[in-house]
């Protein structure tokens, strides 16, 4: 069985509990810890997610 690891940072589901999610078909994985980078910082996930859309920043 293939061990589970955040994307982000490595840890296991051993060490940390991990969100399932989609992207392209494949299966990832997140923990708690790096789940606000998937939400607000997503251009630094974008060498482990390829083909990510990074949308410019909003005019404020």
């Amino acid at each position: 069985m293939t061990e589970l690891k955040c994307l982000n940072c490595g840890k296991t589901d051993q060490q940390v509990p991990l969100v399932h999610l989609t992207f392209k078909g494949e299966g990832k994985h997140i923990c708690a810890q790096c789940f606000p980078i998937l939400i607000h910082k997503i251009h630094l996930l974008a060498d482990k997610l390829p083909g990510v859309e990074i949308a410019p920043p909003a005019a404020h």
